[in-house]
């Protein structure tokens, strides 16, 4: 009877000793990470893309999402977040504080990406065919009237005096990188009252009822399929690269190498597909997780 006793209980004890083991296995090897977004859909979307790759590669993902741009990166480097996408146009002015305008994408991309990395440790990810750079949009139907680039508007604007209306945000109004410098580069004629200043998510309701015939906008929105307007090509290339890329905290990617290549995706983005995924958050109304989830379903990622 001794024996039996006994031996159950070594095979208990084996037991046990054996389930301690894996659970503490586990929790070493358990990897987490905090992924961050801005505070727009076309963050939200991307944000839940990487929480969805990083969980499908085995990470316990933590999200911390919806906050403006300057805080969402203050969070990055200081460790209360680890990933978040970022844009070449945003970082290179506010973050790294220059003026002087960079025009070939690849050559701001890599300033940025070299800059960033010795300054304040951190990495940038492939850069991705997303620009969601300044845009200016028309009714499809106005294209025959008014063009298809801002040279041809511009022709037409100026030997139309006064009959175009703008509808654009106040800040666009008077930075460099606004109508200014489209005043200056494509020297299109544009008196006060031809500027309606508004909230930039007024543009596209006005453009449809007739109230505007220019839209400021940027070229990943999803209204823009909404409103079935044309995004002019910017054919003197003005408007500064607006590439989005993943950033990471070097300490976090070197003790975890393979975000590289579990996030490689999202750098195979571009501004055809986010609009698409833009458009069924801000019209059909779905929440951004469940695009996320679906795209990334469809492409056989996760």
């Amino acid at each position: 009877m001794n024996f039996f006793r006994k031996s159950a209980s070594k095979v208990l004890a084996l037991g046990i000793f054996s389930l301690l083991l894996t659970i503490g296995a586990s929790s070493v090897s358990a990897k987490e990470v905090t992924v961050g977004a801005k505070n727009f859909t076309e963050q939200y979307v991307v944000g839940e893309m990487m929480a969805l790759l990083l969980e499908n590669g085995g990470y316990d993902v933590s999200k911390k999402m919806g906050t403006g741009s300057s805080i969402t990166r203050t969070a990055l480097t200081s460790g209360q977040i680890d990933i978040y996408a970022e844009y070449t146009g945003t970082a290179w002015p506010l973050y790294l504080k220059h003026d002087e305008k960079v025009g070939d994408p690849k050559e701001l991309y890599e300033k940025v990406k070299a800059e960033d990395l010795e300054r304040n440790g951190i990495v940038w990810l492939d850069r991705s065919k997303i620009n969601n750079t300044f845009a200016l949009a028309i009714r499809k139907g106005d294209a025959e009237k008014l063009g298809t680039s801002i040279s041809e508007l511009t022709e037409y604007n100026n030997s139309h005096p006064e009959e175009i209306i703008f509808g654009i945000g106040s800040e666009f109004n008077e930075r460099p990188d606004g109508i200014p410098g489209i005043i200056e580069t494509y020297g299109i004629e544009l008196t006060t009252g031809q500027r309606k200043l508004m909230d930039i998510g007024l543009t596209f309701e006005a453009i449809d009822r007739g109230q505007i015939d220019v839209a400021m906008a940027y070229p990943t929105d999803g209204k823009l399929v909404k409103f079935d307007l044309l995004v002019l090509e910017d054919d003197k290339k003005f408007f500064p690269a607006y590439n989005l890329c993943v950033t990471v905290r070097k300490e976090f990617l070197d003790a975890n190498p393979d975000v590289v290549e579990i996030l490689a995706p999202i750098s195979e983005l571009d501004n055809e597909t986010m609009q698409e995924l833009n458009y069924k958050v801000d019209a059909v109304g779905l929440p951004a997780d469940v695009v996320a989830r679906e795209y990334l379903e469809e492409k056989g990622l996760i």
